[in-house]
């Protein structure tokens, strides 16, 4: 194919500097986005009723959109960065996309199978496993060895021994649009699993195209991915934050009147139950729902990002409606939604530490720390991590409309009548400020602001790192191991549709906790209308133990706030430079028994054998 003198002699290109991308929009409505570091370019021609096809496209790190004019300027951009690419990497590997017939369901890979099998042999067993929207009806994905990589509608971009002349290969990849309507109008619901899933098997295929064929040091497939977030995204990202921000969850579905309702059940030799009374709410939820389908996220092409921000859209609507249901029956169906419900392995691995491990009645009443003394030793922590960066700021509110000690946006509450033994303030500390206070602050340094309020679902992994923090200093003690277990059976206990009663006695008579420990589990349980967040502790352990097991990494975890499901995600956005690493460390990393106790729980221990 050949192209006019003019443009033979114009660099259409420019200089491709180390560390730097080229985006730039191009005569005949094209647009480029090039990686400098990623030897490999998607490209799409434009066309009618496809926009999801165009969509799709624009996952990846680099693409070529290419007008529906003027073919012979677009011939000449992919001669001139294929000769590029490949002489700075010794290959470059180029895949145009296409949609095929309206009523396929079958991916078509066109392309050199004798040259590249384990590549397109990637690409299909990926593929292959994307399901369908249609009930009965499996994807299916096949590679044709032709010399033909494009539609059969469509004049080749490049002849094949032209591309391989400028050190390219080239395949075809023709997708069944199975995830838009007769008229081109997507299915939304299903084209974000088909695009997430469609993304990481071209991403898949390229790594090891680029791992084989070039000289390209990317680690992972991870890196594949768009390097860059769009000014759009991160104003959903602030947006979600403020609307966070904007109210204090668990200081909304907390009694203000927990003295009273204390005293008046001990009075009552535990016969009488006070009506719970709560804060007025400060922000109206019916509009922070408007805010929150306001925003466009099914607009958000990156795949990673699109479902993190469609989950914690989900989580802030249910939290809202939540807020509006204090005090009924329905707060409790909507938190049974929310914290996932309870497990059969979380229960069983709760009445284990309770057979297990007997309350400490000495330990109990010895009592020697006030408010103001956490508050004294929780400032010395602060100045730790102050330390580290001389920005970290925290304060400590000590109130007497508080029933627990809380983190919340960064800063520590804690009930004014608080008391509690030099141990268990160790361990309280390193769980507080080490975790929850600290996870809050390195999200603050990431350049999306939820990471610092939380993905969707942060709790347990949250919990689950601040309790282990409590055993590597060596203060997990047996009545806090009792109290977490304590929660899960309470709130089995709950959901089996047990009274306020019922459960205190359950934890009093059967488990043997003491009043007041029984009091403070159950009275929690019942807060807004029944909350099973208390569950979520040794729900989050066991994740993490079974994570580090699995050779996960600690560190990594403490960067933000997100769910262990997140992890290949964040993995993903770290790998693309889009996120960092944790800016703050905590103290309890460099303890002297850090490694025996972190080795135990690799290990798979069983919880009751930590103390």
């Amino acid at each position: 194919m050949k192209t006019s003198p003019h443009l033979d002699k114009t660099d259409l290109i420019g200089k491709l500097r180390d560390g730097e991308r080229t985006v730039k929009s191009l005569a005949h409505n094209g647009f480029l986005f090039l990686e400098h570091d990623v030897p490999f370019l998607l490209i799409y021609r434009k066309k009618a009723n496809d926009k999801g096809t165009l969509r799709l496209a624009r996952t990846a790190a680099s693409y070529l959109i290419i007008g529906e004019e003027n073919t012979a300027y677009f011939t000449e951009i992919i001669k001139q960065l294929t000769h590029k690419m490949s002489a700075r990497f010794g290959s470059f590997f180029l895949i145009e996309i296409y949609s095929g017939d309206p009523k396929s369901n079958q991916f078509i890979i066109r392309g050199p199978a004798h040259k590249l099998p384990v590549s397109l042999e990637v690409l299909r067993e990926a593929l292959v496993k994307i399901e369908s929207t249609t009930y009965g009806v499996k994807l299916d994905a096949k590679i044709e060895q032709t010399k033909e990589r494009q539609q059969s509608s469509e004049k080749p971009l490049l002849d094949i021994e032209t591309i391989k002349d400028c050190g390219g290969t080239l395949i075809g990849l023709e997708i069944p649009p199975v995830y838009r309507d007769a008229e081109g109008e997507v299915y939304p619901i299903y084209f974000r699993q088909f695009q997430e899933s469609v993304s990481v098997a071209i991403h898949q295929s390229v790594f090891e195209f680029i791992r084989v064929q070039t000289s390209s040091n990317l680690a992972n497939y991870y890196a594949l991915g768009k390097r860059q977030i769009h000014k759009e995204v991160f104003k959903m990202d602030r947006v979600l934050t403020e609307i966070e921000n904007s109210y204090q969850f668990l200081l909304l579905v907390a009694p203000v009147n927990i003295q009273s309702i204390r005293e008046v059940f001990f009075e009552s030799k535990f016969k009488k139950v006070e009506p719970y009374h709560y804060r007025l709410l400060p922000i109206d939820p019916d509009i922070l729902k408007r805010r929150l389908y306001n925003l466009e996220i099914d607009q958000i092409d990156d795949p990673a990002l699109s479902y993190l921000f469609h989950e914690k859209r989900e989580e802030l609507d249910q939290q809202l409606t939540m807020l509006k249901e204090r005090g009924s029956k329905n707060f409790f169906y909507s938190s049974v939604r929310l914290y996932k419900g309870l497990d059969t392995n979380v229960l069983t691995e709760a009445e284990l530490i309770l057979q297990h491990i007997s309350e400490d009645k000495e330990k109990a009443k010895n009592k020697e720390l006030t408010a103001n003394n956490f508050a004294e030793m929780a400032q010395a922590e602060f100045d730790y991590l102050r330390k580290q960066d001389p920005n970290y700021k925290c304060k400590v509110h000590i109130r007497k409309d508080v029933n627990v000690m809380m983190v919340s946006n960064g800063e520590l509450y804690l009930p004014s009548d608080y008391t509690l033994s030099p141990k268990e303030a160790e361990a309280l500390i390193q769980h507080e400020i080490g975790t929850h206070a600290l996870t809050h602050y390195n999200g603050l340094q990431q350049p999306l602001s939820l990471l610092s309020v939380g993905f969707a679902d942060y709790d347990p992994l949250q919990e689950g790192i601040a309790v282990l923090s409590e055993y590597l200093i060596g203060g997990l003690s047996a009545n806090r191991l009792r109290l977490l277990a304590g929660r899960v059976v309470a709130g089995a206990a709950l959901m089996d549709n047990a009274s306020f009663i019922d459960v205190f006695n359950l934890l009093h008579k059967t488990y043997n906790f003491s009043k007041e420990r029984a009091f403070n589990i159950t009275s929690r349980m019942f807060q807004g209308g029944g909350f099973l967040k208390d569950i979520i502790y040794l729900k989050g352990l066991m994740q993490l133990r079974d994570y580090l097991k699995n050779g996960g990494d600690l560190e990594f975890l403490l960067a933000g706030k997100f769910a262990i499901k997140h992890v290949p995600m964040i993995t993903d956005l770290t790998s693309r430079k889009l996120l960092q690493p944790p800016k703050l460390k905590p103290r309890y990393l460099k303890t002297d028994n850090f490694n025996r106790r972190i080795n135990n729980i690799k290990q798979g221990i069983s919880l009751f054998k930590l103390i």
